[in-house]
């Protein structure tokens, strides 16, 4: 879905792959996984990099649309010493997940 919406959102701003991934700092090839969906797991530096590139928030990045819930400061902040730290996605997916499991862990005590 990312690279669908990346695809769409580039194209409405009359934008070629080559150019996106120039201004991005991506390689052309990279950014094409992304959008045909081969590559389905984007950093979140990509991310960000696209998102302004393309002039879009990432939530309409991600979503397609604006949402109602936006991060207040604090997650902002978590997020951007997240990312400065070079913690991927699935890394930070794999802590909630081992935490949810200690918390399952100390419920069943």
């Amino acid at each position: 879905m990312i690279g669908e919406h990346i695809k769409r959102i580039r194209k409405e701003k009359h934008m070629t792959l080559s150019e996106l991934a120039e201004r991005s700092g991506f390689a052309k090839s990279y950014v094409s996984s992304i959008e045909r969906n081969r590559q389905t797991n984007p950093s979140i530096q990509f991310l960000e990099n696209i998102s302004k590139e393309l002039d879009v928030s990432l939530t309409y990045l991600l979503y397609g649309k604006e949402n109602d819930r936006v991060l207040d400061k604090g997650w902002e902040n978590l997020i951007q010493e997240a990312q400065n730290l070079g913690v991927s996605k699935e890394q930070f997916r794999e802590y909630l997940e081992f935490n949810k499991w200690q918390d399952e862990q100390k419920s069943n005590m």
